[in-house]
């Protein structure tokens, strides 16, 4: 058999997804129905995302198309809506500056913008009657492709997520007013890679939360978040599933990768199976692979459960783990963030009750179909979520990591026995929801 010709058109699909891979892409949009700015696409209320339509509303969501009029084209006109829409832009993997104008020349709005699977990208933007504000942030795009054919093991649920779809979506809550959007493919990014399981993963729906998916609220561009968690993983499922290869393989020089297991490996009863046996090598595994590529590692204690003792206080529900991930950074010369210590010291703050109000606890009838009440003590909240991911800010500041200059300037101090009042802290919702609990416990 003549293998040239299979050689050749091999080669080539190589090369035709190698080009796709580096293509410049770079969008310009002017929202709503009047003149259209220089060098813009305009987008109508019936502007669709689809197969033939490479950019568009998406979901069957709604706007109102508004012509303000006035010198400047872009913020002439724009689109307006009280309940959560998306707009979807079919793109390939890398890293995309998002720049949106929002404002209304004749009302007030508020704006929070998630991206994919709502990740947290801007929180409440307010803009008075005339107002217009531009706000810039950055979005990470993956997909499964490894190289030579690989490609990373998704779980069922994996494949319908917006996070592993081929495009960039943006959710947009609140009364957004939306003028103009600018989508650019950047290479000049540090890209903050991250490995953990559902206290770590871009949960898709209401109202599961983690930490992954609410810390890029809190980066301003310099630093794109590559979250490749997943619900149910441990550090040997992670690396059978492919992950880390995907990680290796796209990652540069400078690069970052937080690791964060735990809860799942310790369900692990094999013989070799332990805190201080393959928890340990794998993760010294996992830094010594991720430092040949140049990348920095930092080792992420698992965030403790809400469990309380006799005394009141949380205990510990995770046995030798996060003392085998500290004695693991202490050995490999590795920052480490110690979660485990900071989200006890978060419950405790709250208490015993109130400390339900940053997991997934919720009377019957709260969602759609939900006839039983909802008590996890392993999963978080948008709330919890949020207060966790400036645990992890916080961590990076006490690290003095090299990414701590790229935070937005107005990040509070935090302390974890000062946590926000959940009672004052409000999330808008997306529309989808799910009562079907994260893999992992």
């Amino acid at each position: 058999m003549n293998f040239k010709p299979i050689l050749l058109i091999t080669a080539l699909s190589n090369l035709l997804f190698d080009v796709s891979a580096q293509q410049k892409v770079d969008y310009k949009f002017d929202f709503g129905p009047g003149r259209v700015a220089k060098n813009y696409i305009q987008i109508l209320p019936e502007t669709t995302f689809s197969k033939n339509m490479k950019y568009g509303f998406d979901f069957d969501t709604k706007v109102e198309g508004i012509n303000r009029g006035g010198k400047n084209l872009l913020t002439a006109d724009l689109v307006r809506n009280n309940q959560p829409f998306y707009f979807s832009a079919a793109v390939p993997e890398g890293n995309y500056k998002i720049t949106v104008t929002l404002g209304d020349s004749k009302a007030a709005a508020v704006t929070t913008v998630k991206a994919e699977s709502r990740r947290l990208m801007l929180e409440d933007i307010k803009t008075k009657a005339g107002e217009f504000v531009t706000k810039t942030f950055i979005v990470n795009i993956k997909n499964r492709n490894i190289s030579d054919g690989k490609v990373v093991g998704l779980k069922p649920r994996e494949l319908t997520k917006l996070d592993w779809d081929n495009k960039l979506t943006l959710e947009f809550d609140h009364q957004t007013a939306l003028a103009g959007l600018e989508i650019t493919k950047v290479e000049d990014q540090i890209t903050v890679f991250l490995a953990g399981n559902s206290t770590v993963v871009n949960q898709e729906n209401e109202p599961w939360a983690s930490w992954g998916q609410m810390i890029t609220r809190f980066f301003k561009p310099g630093i794109a978040i590559a979250n490749h968690a997943e619900s149910g993983l441990t550090l040997g499922s992670f690396q059978g599933s492919r992950r880390l290869d995907k990680i290796l393989n796209i990652a540069k020089p400078g690069d970052y990768l937080f690791i964060e297991f735990g809860h799942n490996d310790q369900k692990e009863k094999g013989e070799n199976d332990g805190a201080y046996k393959s928890y340990t090598e794998r993760l010294k595994n996992f830094v010594s692979e991720f430092r040949k590529i140049g990348g920095i590692p930092v080792i992420v204690t698992s965030t403790s459960r809400r469990s309380f003792g006799t005394d009141g206080k949380t205990q510990n529900t995770l046995g030798d783990f996060p003392d085998a991930a500290r004695k693991v950074a202490a050995a490999e010369n590795v920052a480490l963030i110690d979660l485990n210590v900071m989200t006890a010291k978060l419950y405790d703050a709250l208490g015993e009750e109130q400390s339900k109000k940053a997991l997934v606890h919720y009377a019957a009838n709260s969602y759609p179909g939900q006839d039983k009440p909802l008590a996890d003590n392993t999963h978080f909240n948008p709330y919890g979520a949020y207060e966790i991911a400036k645990c992890v800010i916080l961590g990076i500041k006490t690290s003095r990591l090299g990414i701590a200059k790229y935070i937005i300037s107005d990040f509070p101090n935090f302390d974890p026995s000062k946590p926000d009042d959940p009672m004052s802290w409000k999330w808008p919702e997306s529309p989808n929801s799910s009562l079907i609990k994260p893999d992992g416990n």
